[in-house]
């Protein structure tokens, strides 16, 4: 059923139908003016926060750059995710703080909010369908202030993929010549065509209709929509939005089941072949220690386990798990290969990512999605490969630690000692010469 959260609004006009309205002013402020509202912005979201850690983040206020400062606290996340937890509806004051930052001039301001989208959206989605019309009105309007602004942004055009035409002998060739220019005793090659048009080879997101309310029908484009201006400024975003990010996807896809290991299994495979009988492994097995191998090999997994598989039982099946259509998946994709593969995440987000990533493939896998199974199983493969790169450069640097220290062990005890009052063989008599 559709969400009728525009019939409910506070005294403010919160609402989701004055969200689709209005949109974030591209006009940037001056510096002055972005400090002050970034400034007020703390101040106010300070008020609605509980007493013990309300005094950290107002003194955020007193930094030279108040909304980085804001962006990356962690005590501010934290806090404000909590109100978020606990609240939801019209006149939740954590929401008004979010809709009002979002619609706000300053780029790290509107940063700062985009933060708590993921977790947002995983709040929204395990909440439907909600136990009053206007429970879950504050998140709608968050997520509609997103999609008009995106909308506005986009003017109505779609989001298109192209590839220069191959046909081209180079991408930099030269136009034909004017017949004017060309010289009479100089043979000329034939003439290069001009290039065509760019050749269209698909549509990352269609042109955005202005959307009142969330629908049930459009339910799953907002929230898409919300996260391709977060994936936009990913790169910005604190380490536990993108854990939140990364928990909220494999929320959403549910499935739990021995499916998501199958392809660490080939690579256990191809590890224990290579080791052959000089593994100690391969050897406990044989002396008959078989569960010991198993409890070992599932520590080594990522997130693994030692059960059969049992993808039938009911309980591999999470509660918040959601209908996943490719408008929702393909940006969540995207946001999951930045979190496992960029260089500077911290190994919690790239462990959340690769958590993550599996639960998509097994339920791609047990929904027969192509598109998903191909996503997936590539940003596996590529996770395999790095933390297999990763674990072969620590065995090399170890090794090369070992032999330094033990070739300076060896170099040392060779050595005579260093200390200047300690003679190294005794010393002859002096002789003295005396003049007759």
């Amino acid at each position: 059923p559709a969400a009728s959260a525009g019939a409910v609004a506070s005294p403010s006009g919160f609402s989701p139908a004055s969200a689709a309205a209005s949109a974030a002013d591209p006009a940037t402020p001056s510096w002055w003016e972005s400090v002050s509202q970034a400034r007020s912005r703390i101040l106010a979201l300070a008020s609605i926060l509980p007493p013990e850690v309300s005094p950290g983040v107002s003194a955020l206020a007193d930094s030279d750059r108040p909304a980085r400062a804001l962006l990356r606290s962690a005590a501010a996340y934290d806090a404000l995710s909590g109100a978020l937890r606990a609240g939801g509806g019209a006149d939740d004051p954590a929401c008004h703080w979010l809709y009002d930052t979002l619609l706000s001039q300053d780029p790290d301001l509107r940063l700062a909010a985009l933060a708590f989208l993921p977790l947002l959206s995983s709040l929204y989605l395990l909440r439907l369908p909600p136990a009053l019309p206007s429970s879950l009105s504050g998140f709608e309007a968050v997520l509609l202030a997103v999609y008009s602004s995106e909308a506005k942004s986009r003017q109505g055009k779609p989001v298109l993929v192209h590839v220069p035409d191959l046909s081209v002998p180079s991408l930099y060739h030269t136009p034909q010549s004017s017949p004017s220019s060309r010289s009479p005793r100089r043979p000329h090659p034939p003439p290069i065509p001009p290039p065509p048009a760019n050749v269209v080879v698909g549509v990352l997101s269609p042109p955005l209709e202005p959307q009142a309310a969330v629908k049930s029908t459009k339910r799953a484009g907002i929230i898409g929509v919300a996260f391709e201006a977060y994936y936009a400024k990913i790169a910005q975003m604190p380490p536990a939005s993108k854990v939140d990010a990364c928990n909220a996807v494999a929320a959403w896809a549910g499935q739990y089941c021995r499916c998501r290991f199958e392809l660490d299994e080939e690579l256990e495979v191809e590890e224990g072949d290579s080791l052959g009988s000089m593994s100690p492994l391969s050897t406990d097995a044989e002396n008959g220690n078989g569960k010991a191998l198993e409890e070992e090999l599932a520590k080594m997994r990522v997130n693994g386990d030692s059960s059969g598989r049992n993808c039938g039982k009911e309980e591999e099946v999470r509660e918040a798990r959601v209908q996943l259509p490719w408008e929702l998946l393909q940006p969540v994709m995207r946001v999951l290969g930045h979190c496992l593969l960029a260089p500077l995440n911290p190994m919690e987000v790239r462990d959340a990512a690769a958590e993550a990533v599996r639960v998509v493939y097994a339920r791609a896998c047990h929904d027969l999605v192509p598109q998903a199974i191909l996503a997936a199983r590539s940003l596996i493969e590529l996770d395999k490969s790095a933390r297999k790169a990763a674990k072969e450069a620590a065995v090399a640097a170890s090794g090369i630690m070992v032999a330094s220290g033990t070739a300076g062990s060896t170099a040392s005890s060779s050595r005579p000692s260093s200390k200047p009052n300690t003679p190294s063989k005794q010393r002859k008599p002096d002789m003295l010469l005396v003049s007759k």
